[in-house]
């Protein structure tokens, strides 16, 4: 009986631990056609090299009227996979002292405005932040993401996601 409150215990640790790692996106608002886009996501409670926790940091937008699409993303031991489309315009880099990944888009264009986020991508889900709020949760072993509130869950899918 005391290790199973033992066990229980260590579980619900783990959990909270869990809960306290967060990303927030930062960076410019406004960028004009063929400039550079840039923009920082804040990783905190986890280390950007922890692969367990931090598998990988990935970088999606939606763009007005359509749904999520997959830009890139940088994994534990700092390799990085780009979106065709983007190859030679798109730079994903880190600072694990500072707990940041940068995303760097040359030659902006008009098509591609729209909202900007970074992911936490652990080895079974892929989780989508904004200002440290959880917005939308990946089982990476299904080809559908939902976005989730207090009462509903809507599955959509993030396009061109090849990993």
């Amino acid at each position: 009986m005391k290790s199973l409150l033992w066990l229980l215990c260590v579980i619900s640790s783990l959990q909270c631990v869990a809960a306290q790692i967060s990303l927030e996106v930062s960076g410019p608002g406004t960028v004009k056609p063929t400039e550079t886009l840039e923009k920082t996501c804040k990783v905190s409670g986890a280390s950007l090299t922890d692969s367990t926790n931090m598998y990988g940091v990935h970088w999606v937008r939606q763009s007005d009227g359509k749904g999520l699409e997959w830009l890139g993303v940088i994994w534990s031991g700092g390799s990085t996979n780009y979106a065709q489309s983007l190859q030679g315009r798109i730079t994903i880099t880190r600072d694990t002292n500072k707990g940041e990944v940068y995303v760097k888009l040359t030659g902006a264009k008009p098509e591609e405005s729209g909202t900007y986020y970074c992911a936490r991508h652990t080895q079974s889900s892929i989780e989508v932040y904004v200002s440290f709020q959880r917005i939308l949760a990946k089982d990476t072993k299904t080809t559908k993401i939902g976005i989730t509130t207090s009462i509903t869950f809507s599955p959509i899918k993030i396009s061109h996601y090849p990993y």
